[in-house]
């Protein structure tokens, strides 16, 4: 009996020693970093500096990866993930075609238009409040969703206020628990975190309450006497579901619809959210910076209403705000993640297939050689010596040039355009009796400020 027991011992060391020295083996090729683990797998640390001519260069040339546009809901550990996101992907793109055939008839503006005809409409909730303090992340959500809302269904299938309301609440929440390292957590180890309490749950519970609603308006959808052409995404998903009946292995399917319009949804909300949480806040931080832009909005749009996307070009010192607020906040920090189609090389390490790379930004968004000032927060990083906006080629690296997908047009469009809308008609100001209120990043998968309240005050009132 002793004798079994010390064999099955020797034979446990002997694999266990095997595996170890596998393990140390392949960590030879790989950069420094943890002894993976079977359930976690590996996180290593290249320690490389990132510069566009390496990391981007490098990756481009050996074509072996794929941008992932992660929110917090993206399934990033699963095969079906990267799928759906293709499938959002490619119906975006039918839906941009369509916005195209229309501009050249002059019929509408497609996008773009959506996003100016709602920024009056987040004006009209701002001035709602009348200059007391409020937190206007969920008007700002609100305007959002209306958007995806009409995008996914136009306007065959409008949502009641009080269901409006509650899409609205559910989506914050999902921004907010969705970004935490528990989710993340949850996401990896779901058979073990179910068990407990946490971020998580108010997670789930509010990705559940989405899908029902997206689930209903699908099904109306299909219910409603089909038009000629395709208007919206469901329309577009519902066609090429039909087309690929019959087929093998086809994934168009209703569940796959409705986790397509979350995930629209989600990435939507917080990547637009999240810049203009930040932009307020900062603008009430920095009046000096807050001046300046409302002054160069009134010089050059004046009295105009119809302000768009467009108008960037004509407002340097407004765009280098808004590009040094993703620089100091790192607002779009999960948008420029690499995932390796096949085993590459990168600087001399083994990267294996499915690697997601997620490079050090600090090592560009706080490089002194870069930035005069990479602590503060300072709008000239971006402008030239007569004032003119310059668009910095490392920074581009980090968020990326548009991938032209459809909730990535849409985010750049609705951050400028609120913005503008929004110093346009307000001063912003902390609420009386705060002399300062907290910068710090709430840490987590995405880079959000912590909730605050603020005021609005109508540039009439404080003149």
């Amino acid at each position: 009996m002793f004798i079994t027991e010390l064999l099955l011992v020797a034979i446990l060391l002997s694999l266990l020693m095997l595996y170890l020295l596998r393990q140390f083996w392949f960590r030879s090729h790989y950069p420094s970093g943890w002894l993976p683990l079977p359930a976690t797998g590996s996180l290593w640390k290249a320690g490389i500096r990132l510069y566009q001519e390496t990391l981007s260069k490098q990756m481009k040339e050996q074509s072996g990866t794929s941008k992932t546009s992660v929110t917090p809901y993206s399934s990033i550990f699963n095969d079906d993930g990267g799928e759906l996101l293709k499938q959002q992907k490619e119906i975006g793109q039918l839906i941009l075609l369509k916005h195209e055939k229309e501009k050249k008839g002059k019929e509408k503006k497609g996008v773009e238009s959506l996003v100016e005809e709602e920024a009056p409409r987040l004006v009209e909730t701002f001035a709602r409040v009348n200059g007391q303090p409020f937190d206007p992340l969920n008007a700002i959500i609100a305007s959002l969703c209306k958007m995806v809302w009409t995008v996914s269904f136009s306007d065959r299938s409008p949502l009641e206020e009080k269901d409006s309301q509650q899409l609205t609440d559910a989506i914050e929440s999902a921004v907010k628990s969705g970004g935490s390292f528990v989710y993340a957590l949850h996401k990896q180890f779901s058979w073990l975190m179910k068990y407990f309490p946490g971020p998580q749950k108010n997670a789930l519970s509010s990705k559940e309450l989405v899908l029902s609603f997206t689930k209903k308006m699908i099904q109306k959808h299909k219910e409603a006497k089909a038009m000629k052409e395709p208007q919206d995404f469901t329309d577009f998903y519902l066609s090429q579901m039909e087309k690929s009946k019959g087929g093998q292995n086809t994934i168009y399917n209703e569940e796959n619809l409705a986790e397509c319009i979350f995930n629209f949804l989600i990435s939507s909300a917080e990547s637009t959210a999240i810049t203009l949480q930040w932009a307020l806040l900062l603008m009430a931080s920095h009046p000096d910076v807050q001046d300046k832009v409302h002054k160069e909005i009134e010089k050059v749009l004046g009295s105009s209403n119809a302000i768009s996307h467009q108008d960037w070009k004509k407002l340097p010192y407004t765009s280098a705000v808004i590009h040094e607020i993703q620089r100091t906040k790192e607002a779009f920090l999960f948008r420029i993640i690499k995932q390796c189609t096949k085993d590459m090389n990168i600087f001399g390490f083994l990267a294996p297939k499915g690697t997601f790379i997620n490079p050090d930004l600090n090592s560009v968004l706080l490089d002194p050689k870069l930035w005069e000032t990479p602590e503060k927060f300072n709008p000239s990083h971006f402008l030239d010596k007569d004032g003119q906006f310059v668009a910095k080629k490392e920074f581009q690296l980090l968020t990326g040039e548009s991938d032209g997908s459809l909730e990535d047009k849409l985010a750049r469009a609705a951050s400028f355009t609120f913005f503008i809308n929004l110093l346009k008609i307000f001063v912003f100001k902390l609420p009386e009796g705060e002399k300062k209120t907290s910068e710090k990043t709430r840490i987590g998968l995405t880079t959000c400020p912590h909730s605050y309240k603020i005021c609005a005050v109508p540039h009439h009132k404080t003149s």
